[in-house]
């Protein structure tokens, strides 16, 4: 098939084009951009291949466009230009080989051939050509196309030899099947199973990347299914496996939490695009397994599971190199919270436990409870019914404590200012001491958020305490 028209519509191919007959170089668009093409889906950066200098290429294109930026990597022999939203990579095309210990190649000057042959999958070694006696030209040494129609991933070599070579290439597969929901080819997915175990020579940060797409796609649970059945959810993210696994005593038998956190990730997603949340969604019964106790008269329970929880997130996000900031304590403060909405909707809602509910999660409430509802997995309709009715009344609760007690953003109407300049008082515990009574009156609803209630509250507190104004 031609793809001149296609070429046509964008000025950077002829800009190319030009360029590589101006220096005498077969040029190539080659990758996603043509994976892309064909799966009608947008895309923002394009990748050139050259049988030659690939900054020299990339020197000469910029020179030809109007407001661009190049960017060359001299010990990689690549560059990158920018121009406007696009961003183009330039690579000389090459050969590598690798040694076991490692998956960073030895590289050498190659041919077209080469550099296809060293792509991860079939569908990313799609090239056309641009230099304007292939221009427009598909070049598909490995069936690309038809692995695009069959919705199929699979490597254009031995996948054991490219597995082997470089381990990342199977959380690749993986997050490229998920994030279109293709099917990985029975020899291709065999590779990953037979090569798992190299995954543990590739950085964490760079796997993690893989699992965050994985995460952000629209179907997750395919992806983590995936990384389950080829062995590698072991290596990267064990404590996740410890869910999976259903016991029986007696004749009661818990869920597989495995699979229920799955629902709860894929529920999320339909949600929420915000990985953090989804990423909470994950975690939220990560420490059941761990809090599991079995008593004859309930059967199966998870006492304390959400404070654990929250406990293990820090180790994870560190094991994960995930980051440590306030990304990581938003996922800590919901898997914490997750069983709070639920707990309200048994029982009397009142304004205290909601007044609670509303000051430890703050600006993140409407976070916590789309992962409540999310949470609610059962096959029984009726049930879910139910209990997302109850959320609702929840959080018509929640708007009518929050316009009377402002409890969202709570700011503590007395300062220890105030109250150092009221009593003539250094720094010391009894501010502290002071400032949670005020804190603990507001949130039980025995004096209403302001400073003139709060006011009179501090001067009785100070009394009992032997302060007294100067």
């Amino acid at each position: 098939m031609d793809y001149t028209d296609h070429l046509n519509k964008n000025q950077i191919f002829k800009v190319v084009r030009d360029s590589a007959d101006e220096l005498g170089v077969d040029a190539y668009v080659i990758g996603g951009y043509v994976r892309d093409i064909i799966l009608k889906r947008p895309s923002k950066d394009i990748d050139f291949v050259c049988v030659g200098s690939g900054i020299a290429l990339a020197q000469k294109v910029a020179e030809k466009l109007e407001n661009s930026n190049l960017t060359v990597f001299k010990n990689f022999g690549t560059a990158q230009v920018k121009s406007g939203n696009w961003e183009y990579e330039f690579v000389g095309a090459r050969r590598e080989s690798y040694r076991r210990e490692s998956r960073k190649p030895i590289v050498e000057d190659g041919t077209l051939e080469d550099d296809q042959n060293r792509r991860d999958f079939t569908i990313n070694a799609l090239a056309i050509g641009l230099s304007s006696d292939l221009y427009g030209q598909m070049l598909d040494p490995f069936g690309g196309q038809k692995d695009l129609k069959r919705k199929m991933i699979r490597t254009p070599l031995d996948p054991d030899i490219t597995f082997s070579d470089d381990p990342l290439r199977m959380m690749r597969a993986i997050r490229f099947a998920t994030q279109l929901s293709f099917d990985i080819s029975p020899e291709t997915f065999d590779g990953i199973v037979k090569n798992a175990e190299r995954i543990k020579i590739v950085s964490m940060e760079r796997v993690s990347d893989e699992l965050n797409k994985i995460i952000l796609s629209k179907t997750p649970s395919y992806g983590f299914k995936l990384l389950f059945h080829a062995g590698l959810l072991k290596y990267i993210f064990p404590q996740m496996l410890d869910l999976h696994g259903v016991d029986t005593i007696d004749g009661k038998s818990h869920k597989d939490n495995f699979y229920h956190t799955l629902q709860v990730l894929d529920n999320t997603a339909e949600r929420s695009n915000y990985l953090w949340l989804r990423w909470a969604a994950i975690l939220h019964d990560i420490a059941k397994p761990a809090t599991k106790r079995f008593d004859k008269k309930v059967g199966w329970t998870f006492h304390g599971h959400e404070d654990k929880g929250a406990r293990m997130v820090p180790k994870i996000f560190r094991q994960l190199k995930l980051p440590l900031n306030e990304k990581m304590l938003y996922v800590q403060k919901l898997v914490r919270l997750h069983l709070r909405p639920i707990a309200l909707v048994k029982d009397h809602i009142t304004d205290t436990a909601v007044r609670r509910l509303l000051f430890e999660a703050g600006d993140d409430v409407e976070d916590l409870m789309a992962l409540c509802k999310a949470d609610v997995t059962s096959k029984n309709d009726v049930k879910v019914k139910k209990y997302l009715a109850n959320f609702k009344k929840v959080e018509k609760k929640m708007t009518q404590v929050e316009e009377k007690d402002r409890i969202r953003n709570f700011q503590p109407p007395i300062t220890g200012d105030d109250i150092m300049n009221t009593f003539q008082i250094t720094p010391g515990r009894v501010i502290g001491e002071l400032k949670e009574e005020i804190k603990e009156a507001i949130l039980e609803g025995q004096i209403s958020n302001n400073k003139e209630e709060a006011w009179a509250l501090m001067l009785e507190i100070a009394s009992r305490k032997g302060l007294s104004t100067k």
